[in-house]
């Protein structure tokens, strides 16, 4: 059963706050749905992918701790900056791969962001470069995408990370998602 979300915040500052006892709460009451947001991205991966989802989850975790922490105001931008930091980490390691194997990339499912009948696969990097243009020209809707995609938050969730309405939230995310369709079906 997952803590209160109000619960979660609260650790969550007293954790930025200095106090080590919270982080000890903190850890085990979040992990487990880090761990699947995390195991969402390598559902369609091949078995011998050299990221798996608890080294990303790691990796997030180290990234978080390394860095200055933000104020987080919630549970919902707690899962923020952790989606962005998936992000990064996904987009870094697919780099690597495609500097080690000339040509090669990796493949990720969309099935969620899209939410299309059938996973359609498509690659990081192109997802990334088209999130990063999407951005430029709306930075909104680049976030509520980023924010569902990598970090598997809901409508609701991203409205509160984003002080938006679920309404407003849901119209961004379905124009964001028919730009994303229509760059990505352009490129290949």
């Amino acid at each position: 059963m997952l803590p209160d979300p109000a619960q979660i915040t609260l650790w969550l500052r007293q954790w930025r706050a200095g106090d080590k006892e919270a982080l000890n709460h903190l850890l085990p009451a979040v992990y487990q749905e880090l761990r699947r947001v995390a195991a969402t991205h390598f559902r369609a991966e091949r078995s011998e992918h050299t990221l798996q989802p608890t080294a990303l989850l790691h990796e997030v975790y180290l990234r978080m701790v390394d860095q200055a922490m933000p104020d987080f105001r919630s549970r919902a931008h707690f899962f923020c900056v952790a989606s962005q930091l998936m992000r990064q980490i996904l987009v870094d390691h697919a780099r690597a791969q495609r500097a080690e194997k000339r040509g090669g990339g990796q493949r990720v499912t969309l099935e969620d962001a899209l939410q299309s009948g059938t996973p359609r696969e498509v690659d990081l990097l192109a997802l990334d470069e088209v999130l990063g243009r999407l951005a430029t020209m709306d930075e909104r809707k680049a976030r509520a995408l980023e924010l569902q995609y990598f970090g598997g938050l809901t409508v609701d969730e991203i409205a509160d990370a984003m002080d938006s309405s679920p309404r407003t939230t849901a119209r961004e995310l379905r124009l964001a998602k028919a730009y994303l369709l229509r760059e990505l079906s352009t490129a290949r």
